[in-house]
């Protein structure tokens, strides 16, 4: 399905769902008429820059944005289609947007994400009305201290708080044969392209959240594809950065080598944003000193229009069987990044790793019309 046309088509009919946790104040429970519309706001595809722009112009505001965010969010994640990608609102969303548009009026402005709607993982600390629990029924009534470092780095930046994205239950650190997307305490999340099919894991509600829209950018976690996967199920820009360049504290671990929380944007310059916000040396986290002299606030810096220009980018074998139709579009990217200056190299990663005896990778697809 194309994604514009779904997005679009936001008012599929389907079941009500009510929303984990209470809903921000002025808004009526999903699902009711009690709320009308806010704004004719256009959120597809829409920017940091694009909404940073509005909020300067006087055109849209903080809350004016949250609140467009929101309205989505009742019309095709607890409604309509049902995405199910948020497992928790902040009740507090609207006041932050409030005060960040009172900083804007009298003359501060943090940054390029000041007033920006986001939504990060319920594995990820927030110090604040809303649970962290992993997407486990055994971690409900969990409420941090504090939130966790990375949390604290976005806020100091001016990010509003939208809520928390369901994901694989611990992070799917639970069963070889758990099912990406699904939580005890969450259900199960559906890909906005497919919603017949998970949109992988374990940052599912991330992934699906930033492709439909429903915040202007999000935040995973990986240990081991965790944010990379879900960001190319879901056609988004996913980040996993270097260990140490974001820190770990106040999130739910997994690897002490491995783990990371990273951005999952729509766009590489939100990708390159969200990024620079989130880094920091902390003295909780040792690792983070490694990043010390090598870590930057802006790596907007580093894009550039000609940066494929001399890479050899390797595309592997098998994906170029199978499907015609995703083997059609693989070879039209393809094409795309050999005209931008790119060398791709067809390799055979896969073969070499079965002859190791790596397991069988099992995918879980969920079919709710069979269950």
């Amino acid at each position: 399905m194309d994604r514009r046309k779904f997005l679009r088509n936001g008012s599929l009919t389907g079941i009500g769902l009510t929303a984990i946790g209470s809903w921000p104040r002025a808004y009526g429970a999903p699902g009711s008429n009690s709320t009308k519309k806010t704004t004719a706001l256009n959120l597809e595809e829409i920017t940091i820059q694009a909404l940073q722009s509005k909020m300067q112009s006087g055109e849209e505001s903080s809350v004016s944005i949250t609140k467009a965010y929101l309205e989505r969010i009742k019309e095709i994640d607890k409604a309509g289609p049902m995405l199910n990608s948020i497992i928790e609102l902040n009740p507090e969303s609207i006041s932050i947007a409030e005060g960040l548009d009172l900083e804007r009026r009298n003359g501060k402005v943090r940054g390029p994400l000041h007033g920006i709607p986001i939504l990060v993982k319920d594995n990820i600390n927030t110090g604040d009305q809303m649970l962290t629990t992993a997407g486990s029924l055994a971690l409900v009534g969990n409420r941090a201290k504090e939130d966790a470092f990375v949390m604290k780095r976005l806020r100091d930046a001016g990010v509003v708080l939208l809520g928390k994205t369901n994901l694989s239950e611990w992070a799917n650190f639970r069963s070889s044969h758990s099912c990406s997307g699904w939580s005890s305490r969450g259900g199960q999340t559906k890909s906005p392209y497919i919603l017949d099919r998970n949109p992988s894991g374990s940052s599912a509600g991330s992934g699906s959240a930033g492709a439909a829209n429903l915040s202007a950018i999000c935040v995973g976690t990986e240990t081991d594809g965790s944010v990379v996967s879900p960001a190319s199920v879901n056609a988004l820009v996913g980040i996993k950065p270097t260990v140490g360049l974001w820190s770990r504290t106040g999130i739910i671990p997994i690897s002490a080598t491995q783990d990371t929380a990273g951005p999952m944007t729509r766009s590489v310059q939100d990708a390159a944003i969200l990024l620079g916000a989130g880094t920091g040396v902390d003295e909780s986290d040792p690792v983070t000193n490694e990043s010390i002299g090598k870590s930057t606030k802006d790596y907007t810096v580093y894009l550039k229009k000609d940066g494929l220009k001399g890479k050899r980018i390797g595309i592997e074998k098998s994906h170029l069987t199978g499907n015609p139709d995703l083997v059609s579009l693989l070879r039209a990217a393809m094409t795309v990044m050999e005209t931008q200056g790119a060398t791709i190299v067809e390799v055979d990663v896969l073969t070499p790793l079965k002859l190791l005896g790596t397991p069988n990778i099992r995918f879980c697809y969920m079919n709710l019309k069979t269950g």
